[in-house]
């Protein structure tokens, strides 16, 4: 059922990468999981999501539109970049830009420590990810369904890599939603446009008779490279989605 409460991120629980350095980092409402090869510039990653926060915000007060539209819309031509990401990632789904937003913030802070020297990289931001890895990285998929899809996982190659991982449901979590899928997972070059497909395959998804056409349209979009999409005991996929 869906909840606007809190709800504890329990999935964390699950990682093990014995190999990487384990950070949380939480600002208000945005609040990851990073994993770097080293040492984590806490204070870095913490200048970098609250001036990406602030871009958000200040266009808010600017165009509360873009809090609340449901539909792609214009925006400024001199808009930050975050705000732009989103927008782009909104008309490519055909949803509102706050769609994108947990997908686009873990794609900016990612970029920001590989360009600040890290090799290994996993920003996770509820349940959306920005993965950069040298070596193969299994992500397990969280559908509410324990009994049918016990440790359901996919294996992500280096040669995907960089690589958004984006999920949304419309059973689980507190994100906006408008259909029925237990899960949607869609594999992208840009988190932020994984995570605005996410949204609008799941919105798609009333029964399993529309999983076809919820998998046709995510295969119509340029950056897409795969989709998983589960309703009950019903599973399609397609494109670079290797189970493990």
């Amino acid at each position: 059922m869906k909840t606007n409460r809190y709800q504890r991120r329990f999935y964390r629980d699950w990682v093990k990468a014995e190999d990487l350095c384990f950070n949380l980092v939480t600002i208000k409402e945005t609040d990851l999981e990073i994993l770097t090869n080293k040492p984590l510039d806490i204070n870095f990653v913490r200048e970098r999501m609250q001036a990406y926060r602030w871009d958000i915000e200040n266009y808010i007060i600017k165009d509360r539109r873009f809090l609340t539209a449901l539909k792609p819309m214009a925006v400024e031509l001199t808009a930050p970049l975050i705000v732009k990401k989103m927008n782009q990632a909104a008309h490519c789904a055909g949803t509102g830009p706050m769609a994108a937003v947990a997908g686009a913030i873990a794609q900016l802070i990612g970029e920001d420590l590989l360009k600040k020297g890290y090799k290994d990289v996993i920003v996770e931001n509820g349940g959306d990810i920005f993965m950069h890895s040298r070596k193969s990285r299994l992500v397990r998929i969280y559908t509410g369904l324990p009994k049918i899809w016990k440790k359901l996982s996919i294996k992500i190659n280096p040669a995907q890599m960089p690589l958004g991982i984006c999920t949304s449901s419309g059973v689980t979590g507190h994100s906006l939603s408008f259909g029925c899928a237990d899960c949607v997972v869609i594999l992208a070059k840009d988190a932020a446009l994984a995570d605005a497909i996410a949204t609008a395959a799941a919105n798609r998804v009333q029964s399993a008779q529309d999983l076809t056409a919820a998998i046709d349209f995510t295969r119509m979009i340029k950056g897409v490279k795969g989709a998983i999409i589960i309703i009950r005991n019903k599973l399609a996929s397609w494109g670079s989605v290797k189970f493990a």
